[in-house]
């Protein structure tokens, strides 16, 4: 960790705990600051408050007092999930209160380099891909962020010999202020969020600030399909690596002739990938770029490339059973999603879908559904899923409670050959906690089929 003295006695407040806050204000608290910590839920049941107490640290819990703002913090660290309509948020910068989220801290205090993942999907699986690669190639890679251990804890036991792969959320990205990542990487933009950012411009801005702070030493990876990326792209003062599945980039990674290729360089035939679809072939792109910019060896990135059959509930194969394959994409909590991944098979499928119901109709993905040739419905969106289903002309339909039946009834209706994907295009709380447990139901149950 860097020695800083830049916290040596200033009041600070951590606004909202989880992980990302509690390592946040033991660190700060381990720099000499004088920290305070407001979180919504009451200490009595906030473990998470009551080991900072016992550290003695400064603790608020149970609400927001807008007087905290009195007390003449110096600097907010604010959980990402809080939005900046929040009154004290927006407080502080109307007092001129520097608000920064504790990837920002982590930064100041790392002495490895980092190389950041943002976009709108596949940050997940370019995350994993890359830290895999740098794995299988030496080269001393660390994962934080969104995806693994919280950024500060890691910066502060990494070495400058490491590099900290992060994935970064827009929520992430809008509090930094010096993060500037060796390597910086946008996958793809899309509509999201719109709940938490005021508009369409703001979450793209969001996105952008990967990049503010590069300099020409450092590397943009993007993603050269996309118009508002290439617009991103050419704001920044690093050195641009396009990646493309449509055209050749001789900067960056391309396909050609059934392979992929960086920078002329043949890495792997496409048929030897194990991720299967077009979205995850961009994030192999993506991936293979950091790592050839980190001096991976081919033989190191074939090896993950060939093995690697995706992150836990995105687009993740589960099992073949009597010829059927099973995919567990319990995280398509949304109609893009779940198109994209019914657009990554050519085989028959069978596809399990629904949960809770948002108000919106499914409309958009029939064009997706060209290989389904029966569908199971569950949760509150049955209906509706039904319905469209019915009106491209899919017959074998049935409706069953959860998941956990969707799964022998679609086994029952199943041939050789066909993929059973559960890919709900719904968010999971109207049975499940979370798209986490529902996903994990789905891979117990298909276990249960040997």
């Amino acid at each position: 960790m860097k020695e800083t003295a830049r916290y040596s006695e200033k009041k600070i407040l951590v606004l909202g705990l989880a992980k990302s806050g509690v390592m946040a204000a033991s660190l700060l608290h381990k720099l000499g600051a004088f920290v305070t910590v407001n979180d919504m839920k009451p200490l009595s049941e906030n473990p998470e408050a009551q080991g900072l107490l016992e550290q003695g640290i400064k603790v608020i819990c149970g609400s927001h007092p807008i007087e905290l703002l009195d007390e003449g913090f110096e600097l907010i660290v604010k959980n990402p999930g809080i939005p900046y309509r929040n009154p004290i948020v927006k407080g502080a910068l109307d007092k001129g209160i520097p608000v920064i989220t504790e990837v920002e801290l982590a930064y100041q205090i790392s002495e490895a380099p980092f190389i950041g993942i943002t976009g709108t999907n596949g940050k997940t699986t370019t995350t994993t891909l890359i830290f895999e690669m740098l794995k299988a190639g030496e080269k001393s890679p660390l994962i934080a962020g969104n995806i693994g251990t919280v950024a500060s804890g890691v910066a502060e036991k990494a070495t400058a010999d490491d590099s900290i792969v992060i994935e970064l959320s827009s929520f992430q990205l809008m509090g930094i202020e010096e993060f500037r990542p060796e390597i910086a990487i946008l996958t793809n933009l899309y509509d999201a969020h719109l709940d938490y950012h005021s508009s369409r411009h703001e979450y793209a801005e969001a996105k952008a600030a990967i990049t503010k702070n590069q300099l020409a030493s450092d590397f943009l990876i993007y993603n050269a399909e996309q118009e508002a990326v290439r617009l991103m792209a050419a704001r920044t003062e690093a050195q641009l690596v396009p990646f493309s599945t449509e055209g050749k980039h001789e900067k960056g990674a391309y396909v050609e002739n059934g392979a992929v290729f960086f920078r002329g360089d043949r890495i792997i035939g496409i048929a030897d990938i194990a991720l299967p679809g077009k979205h995850n072939l961009e994030n192999v792109l993506a991936a293979i770029s950091a790592a050839k910019l980190k001096g991976v060896a081919n033989e190191a990135i074939q090896t993950v490339l060939k093995t690697f059959y995706g992150v836990e509930h995105r687009l993740q194969f589960v099992a073949s059973i009597e010829n059927r394959k099973f995919y567990n994409d319990s995280k398509a909590t949304n109609i893009l999603a779940a198109s994209k991944a019914l657009t990554s098979f050519e085989e028959p499928v069978i596809l399990l879908a629904g949960g809770l119901d948002r108000g919106n109709e499914f409309d958009e993905l029939k064009p997706a559904m060209k290989n389904v040739k029966a569908v199971i419905t569950f949760g509150e969106t049955a209906e509706k899923i039904e319905r469209i289903s019915k009106e491209i002309g899919i017959t074998n339909i049935k409706r069953v409670d959860n998941v956990e039946k969707a799964v022998p009834a679609a086994f029952e209706l199943s041939n050789e050959g066909d993929c059973i994907l559960l890919s709900p295009a719904c968010a999971s709380w109207d049975q499940y906690k979370t798209f986490e447990q529902r996903g994990d139901m789905f891979m117990e149950a298909v276990h249960k089929l040997n």
